[in-house]
């Protein structure tokens, strides 16, 4: 039972939206996985959602679950490309991933409105202009 699973606290890994162009010139925003930890990240699954309320209707994407054997210590993989028009919901990613065998969880969740040019810094690692979330 998961009351069960000791669930350590994550730590050096985060979640950015990050722009840039793509091939025709034009923004193209993506989702990604840092780690930041001088070691590797196995067995990581991301499962992402957005949820909210506009004009007073709930709204909800669909469930899209990612599974990477590894992520390499110091490195990033891309998640997913997302759209700006969700934007103003929700966008939550619930990071699992083992560390020698033992289980780390957490959930990123960006909240409405986060997603925006005044809250973008640079992120070294991916050498891009985006949010990032720890």
């Amino acid at each position: 039972m998961k009351k069960d699973i000791d669930f350590s606290m994550v730590e050096g890994v985060s979640v950015a939206v990050a722009v840039a162009e793509n091939e025709y010139g034009e923004r193209a925003w993506n989702v990604y996985l840092l780690n930041n930890n001088s070691f590797p990240l196995d067995n990581v699954l991301v499962a992402s959602k957005g949820y909210g309320e506009v004009d007073g209707e709930e709204v909800k994407t669909s469930v899209l679950r990612h599974m990477f054997e590894q992520v390499g210590a110091r490195t990033f993989v891309q998640i997913e490309p997302i759209d700006p028009a969700i934007f103003h919901i929700n966008n939550e990613y619930w990071v699992s991933y083992y560390i020698d065998g033992k289980i780390y969880d957490k959930k990123f969740v960006f909240v409405p409105d986060s997603i925006t040019e005044e809250n973008m810094i640079d992120i070294s690692m991916l050498q891009m202009q985006g949010v990032l979330h720890s």
